[in-house]
């Protein structure tokens, strides 16, 4: 991508680690109005210093980046977390 990347605060990072851990299926809005179903695997930092999401869904694994997340709302039953906004936009 050709625009700098703007790193997510530290308290809501712990959020995608959390769904990482418990491999949530998450509901993910993106910055470009998209929404995508997809659990969440492990997060990834680029040597650029670039973070992301990595993502199963129906198309198989995705990298997401992360300044490219507007919210991510937990699926599961008993999750610990429910929908947590990342940006300033929604879906």
């Amino acid at each position: 991508m050709t625009d700098a990347y703007q790193p997510l605060a530290c308290d809501l990072y712990d959020y995608l680690e959390i769904a990482c851990m418990h491999h949530y299926a998450l509901l993910i809005e993106l910055d470009d109005g998209s929404c995508l179903n997809a659990e969440a695997l492990t997060t990834e930092t680029t040597p650029s210093k670039e973070e992301f999401l990595i993502v199963r869904g129906a198309s198989g694994e995705q990298r997401l980046r992360l300044d490219r997340l507007i919210a991510i709302t937990a699926q599961n039953p008993g999750a610990l977390f429910g929908r947590v906004l990342l940006g300033n936009r929604t879906c």
